[in-house]
């Protein structure tokens, strides 16, 4: 992932994404050629990385810098989906 030089889009994938301004529900941007409706956060340590219990992927591009850099948990190196908590 990356930001745009101005910092008000993120690209991804060959994806671009734009910051929704209060239009979306359970989202926070949304991708510049479909419209499609994303929520787009922060990875965290403590693994809350979603609102509400979920499924999470890890794409396999980012999977060891997730699980060793960002977790702390690099005996997880391989798993590449999983149920996280969520934030409530």
């Amino acid at each position: 992932m990356t930001y745009s030089k101005s910092g008000k889009s993120l690209k991804y994938s060959g994806l671009t994404f734009y910051p929704q301004k209060g239009r979306g529900f359970k989202s926070n941007y949304e991708e510049y050629e479909t419209g499609d409706e994303y929520w787009i956060s922060g990875c965290r340590k403590d693994g809350k990385d979603a609102l509400y219990i979920t499924d999470v992927e890890v794409d396999d591009d980012v999977l060891e810098e997730y699980w060793v850099d960002i977790r702390n948990q690099p005996e997880n190196i391989k798993v590449k989906k999983f149920r996280a908590r969520g934030k409530y």
